[in-house]
């Protein structure tokens, strides 16, 4: 290997290397913690969507979420489970559904609650989700 090539094989670890190192040390420990906990959750794990802690700032929580003002409940649950997708908003199933999803999301923030750090949680919408589910929003930042 000449010279150059050997010094750019340096140059390229050694930016790889910090690279790898800046990534896990900005990794919040706590967040992981919680999502940890969020994991082991039989219901949550069980739920086609995961509810996530993204940060943890000043006691508020922020967590990934299927619904927003901008995306409702319906476009979730027909995503995330296909057989509702010709269902009718008023039917006994999608109303199951829909109990199902605001119990769900409930548990997770009462899990989340129950750190002592944790004083509230803010929820965001998960547009990489629903991106993920073929799903493309089109909210305004």
């Amino acid at each position: 290997m000449d010279k150059f090539a050997r010094n750019y094989l340096i140059g390229l670890i050694t930016v790889l290397a910090m690279g790898f190192l800046w990534y896990w040390s900005s990794q919040d420990s706590r967040v992981t913690e919680i999502n940890d906990r969020l994991a082991l959750d039989s219901q949550l794990a069980s739920y086609p969507f995961p509810f996530r802690v993204e940060s943890l700032e000043n006691g508020i929580a922020i967590m990934n979420s299927p619904r927003s003002a901008e995306v409702p409940a319906m476009r979730f649950l027909r995503t995330a489970f296909p057989e509702l997708s010709k269902t009718a908003v008023d039917h006994p199933e999608m109303m199951k559904a829909q109990d199902t999803l605001a119990e769900t999301q409930s548990r997770a923030a009462e899990l989340v609650r129950s750190f002592p750090d944790v004083n509230n949680v803010r929820w965001v919408i998960d547009e990489r989700w629903f991106n993920e589910h073929g799903v493309f929003l089109n909210l305004e930042n």
